[in-house]
C-alpha cells in the first residue's frame, strides 16, 4: 500500500487500536490528577503548570524537526497559531475551574461537545458544508446538556421527577462550574477552527509545541497578573502563587502534563496516520465514560440518574454528528 493511500478499519494493525485506547485511558486521567492538585494548589496554577510542562517537554524534539523542515509561515499565518495557543490557553482555565466547582461528570460530558461547536460554526468561519446529522447531533447534545445543568437541582425518584426552586440553579456553584466547562467547549471549538488550515503547513510536533507553549506563556502572564492582584489585597506573592505547594502537588501536575496531555494526545495523532479520522472521533467519546469510572473508584463520585440520562444525549449527539464513511 502506498503511504498516499488511506487506511480502512479491515486494514489497521492491532497496534492502531491499542494505540488509541491508551490515549483514551491516558486522556481520562486528566479530571482526577486535577482534582487532586486542587486540593493546594488554584485551578489557574494548575493549567499554567499543565501546558507550561508539556510545551518544556516538546522543545527538543520540536526545535529539532524544525529545523529539518525549515516551513515558512505567512505573518497572517503566525498570528493564527498564536491565536490559537491563547484560545487553548482559555479552554483549560475554564474546564480546570470547573472541575472545583461542577462533578466530573458534568464537567467532562459539557467539555466534550467542542466538536458540536466546531460542526456549528464551520459553514460560517470554514466555509464548510455540515451534514443534516451534525444539526441534530447538536439538537441531541443541547437538551443533554439541559439535563445534565438541571441535575444540580432536579433529581429523578421512585416517586416521580423533583427540583428546587429555578432561583438555586443560578445561585449554586455547579451551574457556575458548567457554564465554564461549556465555556472550555466553546473555546477548544475555536481553537480548532483557527488552528485547522495553519497546521496543514506544519510538521504536528512543530504545530503542537508553537501552541502550547503559546498557551503556556498566556497562562503563566493571567497568573501573574492574578498574583499581583493577590499580593496587592492579601500579600500573597508571585513566589507563593506559583511555587509553595506540597512535594505531591508537583507530582499531580506533572502527571498531569505528561500522561492525559502529551502521552494521550500524541496517541490521538498518531492514531489518525492508520485510523480513519471518523473512528478516532468516536472512539474520544469514550473519554467521559473513562472519567467518570475514574471519578467513582477515585472521588467516590456517583453520578445520579440525570446525569446519566444527559450524557447519554450528548454522547448520542456527538456520535450521530461524527458518522462519516469510515472505509
Amino acid at each position: 500500500m502506498s503511504s498516499q493511500e488511506p487506511y480502512t478499519l479491515h486494514q489497521a494493525s492491532p497496534m492502531a487500536y491499542l494505540v488509541l485506547l491508551v490515549g483514551v485511558l491516558a486522556v481520562s486521567t486528566a479530571s482526577i490528577f486535577i482534582r487532586f492538585a486542587q486540593s493546594e494548589v488554584p485551578s489557574l496554577v494548575i493549567a499554567t503548570y499543565r501546558m507550561a510542562l508539556a510545551g518544556l517537554l516538546l522543545a527538543p524534539a520540536a526545535l529539532w524537526r524544525g529545523k529539518q523542515a525549515q516551513t515558512s509561515l505567512e505573518p497572517a499565518e503566525k498570528r493564527q497559531v498564536l491565536l490559537a495557543g491563547v484560545l487553548l490557553a482559555f479552554h483549560f482555565a475554564s474546564w480546570i475551574a470547573s472541575l472545583e466547582l461542577t462533578s466530573v461528570v458534568n464537567s467532562v460530558v459539557l467539555v466534550t461537545t467542542a466538536p458540536l461547536w466546531v460542526a456549528a460554526a464551520s459553514p460560517v468561519l470554514l466555509k464548510e458544508p455540515v451534514s443534516g446529522n451534525a444539526f441534530i447531533g447538536l439538537g441531541l447534545a443541547l437538551v443533554g446538556g439541559v439535563l445534565v445543568g438541571l441535575s444540580s437541582i432536579c433529581s429523578i425518584t421512585a416517586g416521580g421527577f423533583g427540583c428546587q426552586e429555578m432561583g438555586d440553579f443560578f445561585q449554586g456553584k455547579a451551574a457556575l462550574g458548567n457554564l465554564l466547562a461549556l465555556m472550555g467547549a466553546w473555546f477548544s471549538a475555536g481553537y480548532l477552527v483557527v488552528g485547522r488550515r495553519v497546521r496543514k503547513k506544519l510538521h504536528l510536533m512543530t504545530y503542537t509545541f508553537r501552541v502550547y507553549g503559546m498557551a503556556g506563556l498566556t497562562l503563566l502572564v493571567v497568573t501573574l497578573f492574578f498574583g499581583l492582584v493577590l499580593n496587592a489585597s492579601s500579600g500573597t506573592n508571585v513566589a507563593e502563587l506559583l511555587f509553595d505547594y506540597s512535594p505531591i502537588s508537583f507530582v499531580w501536575m506533572i502527571l498531569l502534563a505528561l500522561i492525559p496531555q502529551l502521552v494521550g494526545h500524541t496517541a490521538f495523532n498518531w492514531s489518525l496516520a492508520y485510523l480513519p479520522a471518523a473512528f478516532v472521533s468516536v472512539a474520544l467519546l469514550g473519554e467521559p465514560v473513562g472519567s467518570t469510572i475514574l471519578a467513582i473508584l477515585f472521588l467516590h463520585e456517583s453520578p445520579t440518574l440525570l446525569q446519566f440520562i444527559g450524557a447519554g444525549f450528548i454522547l448520542a449527539g456527538i456520535l450521530l454528528a461524527s458518522r462519516q464513511t469510515a472505509e
